[in-house]
């Protein structure tokens, strides 16, 4: 969290009171200070305020009265009611409608300066309930490097920049694991503490995202009710990940641009800037180049995120990694669905290392989730994969070299081989009896098996 000390509106129709309580706060906070219930819904309008001490028995709009306005009003500001008659069905009321604490107003120096500290202390973790709500991820997700040589330079250039204050833009394709990466940048700072906020602009209604990124004030729009903060705010001491950067819409790309060099924003509705303390990681999965020369993407905004870029390698690059990714994506599904699913037999491994995977670690994990979920079986072979996986998928630069004949027949060859297991799954490997059934000489089925690559399933686990 920032360490910049909290403001304390002290509100008191009486000028000596008013004065004394401030020269005692005025040595641990920011203070300032309204005469009137009046005065303090003015300042309000123009000034942050953390606490509010507050005078109960205030002419014109009661102390009970601004209690309510600002509980209404505002999402974070913490209340203690003072009152120098210190009745009990004052005090009960004050609480009732929110107030954190009432104290008298002739009381100890330390004992109202401790009520302070225990009510920051109070919005401080406010403040982190409301982080928490806004990060989405999943415990249970790690980032995993793998052997390869491209995921070894990723991990490189981590090391070198998450001691870094510097804005990160990391690019490649969907389900490369870009969010997962500004978790591990977010770990290895100097801030692993703060809160790590997520947000996927392409996932947000076009006219929310302002609202969602800035906060905004009551009233600002038809449906805001309340004070709400933005994500920039609930990132204060920590990292804000903007998710799919390209997709801003181009209005909002200077707002964001001053937040990011000023570390100031302002609300919808505000009429006053407010500071932030964050580290910013972008990600993208276009190319913003050429959105700038298209006019999509402001340019000045560009350079000012691209002080540190990664890339993130597709799952084609890393076809070394993909044993590893199984076995941990294995061995979650296998603990969340009470699977006893060892792991993937050989010759299926091999089909996995030979798609595209055009939906990267992201279709590989929802492979793997789907299979263990289906299976009651320790290893999942190559029969397990769905038919669209049985066929080894070329490159696209290499499959317009091989023309549309071999893949047909790369098709249709597997779909023989996947006929002819079931056939067998349903004699109980008799081959006799499957060739019987499939109306073919022994002899022929045989030659089928040894074409087809098709083995007993014990030799089949064991890769032979």
């Amino acid at each position: 969290m920032s360490t910049k000390p909290k403001t304390v509106l002290v509100v008191d129709d009486d000028g000596a009171t008013r004065l004394r309580t401030s020269a005692l706060l005025q040595r641990h906070y920011r203070v300032l200070s309204a005469a009137s219930g009046e005065a303090a819904v003015a300042m309000l309008t123009q000034e942050e305020a953390d606490l509010l001490l507050v005078d109960a028995t205030l002419a014109g709009i009661s102390g009970l009265e601004l209690l309510r306005i600002v509980r209404e009003n505002y999402a974070l500001p913490e209340i203690i009611m003072m009152s120098a008659d210190g009745r009990v069905e004052t005090a009960v009321q004050a609480i009732k409608l929110g107030a954190y604490h009432f104290v008298a107003k002739d009381g100890d120096g330390e004992e109202l300066l401790s009520v302070l500290r225990n009510a920051s202390d109070h919005q401080d973790l406010n403040r982190q309930v409301l982080a928490l709500s806004a990060q989405v991820a999943e415990s249970d997700r790690e980032f995993i490097v793998g052997p390869s040589r491209a995921m070894q330079d990723v991990v490189d250039i981590v090391q070198r920049i998450a001691k870094l204050s510097a804005t990160v833009l990391v690019l490649g394709e969907s389900g490369t694991g870009k969010e997962l990466l500004a978790r591990l940048i977010h770990r290895e700072s100097e801030r692993p503490a703060g809160p790590f906020i997520p947000v996927n602009l392409a996932a947000i209604p076009r006219e929310l995202v302002e609202s969602t990124l800035f906060g905004h004030e009551k009233g600002a729009f038809t449906g805001a009710v309340r004070q709400q903060l933005g994500k920039f705010e609930l990132a204060g001491g920590g990292t804000l990940f903007l998710d799919e950067i390209g997709d801003l819409r181009l209005e909002l790309q200077g707002k964001l641009l001053r937040a990011v060099q000023e570390n100031e924003i302002e609300r919808v509705g505000g009429a006053r800037p407010i500071r932030t303390d964050f580290r910013l990681i972008a990600a993208s999965n276009v190319d913003l180049e050429k959105a700038v020369k298209e006019g999509r993407f402001r340019e000045d905004l560009y350079y000012r995120l691209n002080v540190i870029p990664v890339r993130m390698p597709p799952l084609r690059e890393r076809i070394e990694d993909i044993p590893e990714l199984v076995s941990c994506f294995v061995s979650r599904y296998a603990t969340r669905f009470r699977r006893n699913v060892r792991g993937v037999a050989p010759p299926a491994m091999r089909l996995l290392q030979s798609q595209w995977w055009p939906g990267n670690i992201r279709e590989l994990e929802n492979l793997i989730e789907r299979l263990v979920a289906l299976t009651d079986k320790e290893w999942l072979t190559d029969e397990d994969l769905p038919f669209e996986y049985q066929v080894p998928v070329p490159a696209p630069e290499r499959a317009e070299r091989e023309g549309d004949g071999k893949l047909l027949a790369r098709a249709c060859e597997t779909f023989e081989r996947n006929f002819i297991l079931k056939a067998l799954e349903r004699s109980g490997w008799n081959v006799t009896g499957t060739a019987r059934y499939l109306g073919i000489p022994l002899s022929t089925m045989k030659h089928k098996m040894d074409r087809l690559a098709i083995r007993p399933l014990a030799k089949r686990l064991r890769g032979n």
